[in-house]
């Protein structure tokens, strides 16, 4: 049995766009979800890191899992990366699923599931199917 809620985490090579989808998702959840921006280099420069992503695993990690949201290709690879770290590490990293999902519509189509109870794969799945919302 797991307790609290699913985290969030939003990978992006743009430390302010992690940010703005962080603070988006969070108003929509109204704070009852912990997501993570984990956004650009170390340095402050246009990237990922994969130090930003395991600290940002780590604190959105409420005892329920942890649904990661990257932005582009490399964001990905990034976050295998870690995954496979935490897999060597620890034996296992089962309790964190990457989402094939629109950035910005799958942090919030996420944090709303999260925020209603759903489980990691609800979670993830909520991400991925706002592929298909359509704007217009």
């Amino acid at each position: 049995m797991t307790s609290g809620t699913v985290g969030i985490v939003l990978v992006s090579h743009s430390a302010q766009l992690a940010a703005g989808a962080a603070h988006l998702a969070a108003q929509v959840s109204g704070g009852t979800v912990t997501i993570v921006a984990a956004g650009g280099t170390d340095d402050g420069d246009l990237g990922t890191s994969a130090a930003k992503v395991s600290e940002a695993l780590r604190r959105a990690d409420q005892g329920a899992g942890v649904v990661v949201v990257p932005d582009l290709g490399s964001a990905v690879l990034t976050v295998k990366t870690v995954l496979e770290d935490v897999l060597e590490e620890h034996g296992d990293h089962t309790a964190v699923l990457l989402a094939d999902a629109p950035f910005v519509e799958g942090a919030v189509a996420a944090t709303v599931t999260a925020a209603a109870g759903g489980d990691i794969k609800a979670v993830a799945a909520a991400a991925e199917e706002a592929r298909h919302a359509r704007k217009l």
